[in-house]
């Protein structure tokens, strides 16, 4: 007869591989909801800059490099085109106003002065010919009309006499009547001389007050083409100094050409360009300053250019009060914009993790300097030595602000 084997109670070694399957799996699922999955990196703590959150007045200026320019330039430009035959001053001398820097050559400019010349000698002839011309027609003309006035004379006499006689019945009619024909018809042969010679008259001032008008013209001409001989030699127009000549002997220049400039020096400005991402906050009558030799020195923003040109602006800046001592066209200034008057905020010092971050992140040191984490920040304005912090850091917390490209990714470092 079977006898009924009785199972066995409580835990089998065949129970173990099942239990601690099951005990992994919990932690597994445990440190899935609950462990920290953030990639990590450990760096050398004494190679990083970290910097410790401030509450302090914001500065709001910034840093430019501003270039010493005479406070006004006048242009040197060519008159007329030629080839520079010398050359009198070199750039940087000082000149005074009418000085010759350079003189040009132009042969056909000689051709033309020869030119205008013959033609007006020629008109000059042809005037004076005129002018003869017409003075013998108007003698001549005087000539006729002293004939013709002698001519009625007598057959006015000669008509007056047969006319009494006529009257007397002394001479025949026929007579009578061929004396006063005669007499009548000398004086309206007088009277055409007379409109003639008025008429001829008004011509002749006419015809020689344009000849005149004319010869006049050709005398302008000829003077202002001599003029243009004098405009070869190239002169200083104000008094200053020359400065950025490009001329050389045997160079060509065409009429108009720049070649130079002369720099006022009674006065200085300073010349700074600034990136487009300020061009709504500068304004004229903003102040700067600078340093040179321990001392201070206050500039006022007089003038903006309304051009951009690779992302940057011109402006002109103006000395306040006094001037460096020996300052000299072209010299760099690094200068202070002030853009507007301190204000309280919370800021971190300007450091390299910008350009990684590009100021939308930073990584937080915690209490005890052993982590830093990664936490999103907004910035603000900035100045040459500070960010504006507007959100994600509080007074008294430490950052890292040093070069992040070592770091790639990484969500948190370990500091060692």
């Amino acid at each position: 007869m079977d006898r009924v084997i009785e199972k066995k109670k409580g835990l089998q070694k065949k129970h173990i591989p099942y239990i601690a399957g099951g005990l992994c799996l919990i932690g597994i699922v445990c440190w899935l909801a609950f462990g920290d999955h953030s990639s990590k990196l450990r760096v050398d703590k004494k190679g990083l800059l970290i910097a410790t959150v401030e509450s302090n007045p914001f500065n709001d200026y910034i840093r430019l490099n501003g270039q010493v320019q005479p406070g006004s330039v006048i242009q040197i430009s060519a008159l007329e085109s030629g080839i520079i035959d010398e050359k009198f001053i070199e750039e940087g001398a000082t000149v005074k106003k009418g000085d010759i820097i350079l003189r040009l050559k132009n042969p056909n400019l000689s051709l033309a002065i020869l030119d205008s010349e013959a033609q007006l000698a020629e008109k000059q002839n042809f005037l004076r010919n005129t002018q003869v011309t017409m003075e013998q027609e108007r003698l001549n003309l005087r000539q006729e009309m002293l004939a013709v006035r002698l001519d009625v004379s007598r057959k006015k006499r000669a008509y007056e006499q047969n006319e009494a006689l006529y009257k007397e019945k002394l001479i025949a009619k026929e007579n009578y009547l061929q004396s006063k024909e005669d007499y009548d018809y000398a004086r309206n042969r007088m009277q055409l001389i007379e409109d003639r010679q008025r008429q001829d008259s008004i011509y002749r001032s006419v015809q020689v007050e344009q000849m005149e008008e004319s010869l006049m013209n050709m005398r302008l001409n000829l003077a202002m083409v001599r003029e243009r001989i004098e405009n070869l030699n190239i002169r200083a127009p104000y008094d200053g100094q020359l400065g950025m000549l490009d001329a050389e002997i045997g160079q060509s220049l065409n009429s108009g050409q720049q070649i130079g400039q002369i720099n006022i020096l009674s006065d200085y400005k300073i010349e700074a360009m600034i990136d487009e991402h300020y061009i709504d906050r500068v304004v004229t009558g903003q102040t700067g300053t600078f340093e040179r030799q321990n001392t201070h020195f206050d500039l006022k923003v007089t003038k903006i250019y309304p051009e951009v040109r690779n992302g940057q602006f011109r402006t002109d800046m103006h000395f306040v009060t006094e001037k460096p001592e020996n300052i000299r066209t072209g010299q760099t200034y690094y200068i202070n914009l002030q853009l507007g008057e301190p204000s309280p905020g919370i800021l971190i010092p300007r450091g390299a993790f910008y350009q990684s971050t590009g100021g939308k992140w930073i990584f937080v040191v915690n209490k005890e300097g052993t982590e830093a984490e990664r936490r999103n920040i907004r910035i603000g304005r900035q100045n040459p030595q500070s960010y504006e912090i507007l959100d994600g850091l509080e007074p008294g917390e430490k950052v890292i602000v040093s070069d992040y490209e070592q770091f790639g990714k990484n969500q948190k470092l370990i500091l060692k």
